[in-house]
């Protein structure tokens, strides 16, 4: 009995990869005027978090300047995240079903760079928005960074329980 319902649970295991899919496709659906401006409050956050932590005292122009020099950054970085979160949401899955070494990378490469190539053809048809050979890699960059990171965590967690 238990065996079947680590059976029936295990494909349940990509349920938060199909989450951060979704918010991906979410994110890539706005206007090109909304993500501009979800990016611009995003940076214009960081740069009042750092006036109030590093104690500058800035103006209300000094921190649109440093939003504005900080904003692009901001916005690649999030490729990044997104797609390392989604590498890390489909390499742990396949990890347990025993896919590791060079397969993990083939498999859940080829499925977030694939996906990242769909989600930049997705923006093809929304108003303001265009595909970005960049944008796919800085995705497949924060793939890579979320699959290395599995491996990385999972051989040195087994290695350690084994040596025990």
């Amino acid at each position: 009995m238990k065996k079947f319902i680590i059976y029936c649970l295990k494909p349940l295991s990509f349920l938060p990869a199909l989450a951060v899919m979704y918010m991906i496709f979410s994110f890539s659906g706005q206007t090109g005027t909304e993500s501009g401006s979800l990016s611009h409050e995003i940076s214009y956050q960081i740069v009042s978090v750092a006036d109030k932590v590093l104690n500058k005292n800035l103006t209300e122009n000094e921190k649109q300047i440093y939003t504005d020099r900080i904003e692009h950054p901001v916005r690649k970085l999030a490729h990044m995240t997104e797609y390392c979160i989604l590498a890390l949401c489909v390499s742990f899955p396949l990890y347990v079903y025993g896919v590791r070494g060079f397969l993990l990378f083939l498999f859940a490469g080829l499925f977030c760079v694939g996906f990242a190539c769909t989600d930049e053809f997705h923006q093809s048809f929304i108003a303001g928005r265009e595909p970005s050979k960049k944008d796919v890699l800085i995705d497949s960059t924060g793939a890579l960074i979320g699959i290395l990171s599995v491996q990385i965590f999972c051989h040195g967690f087994l290695r350690s329980k084994k040596g025990k």
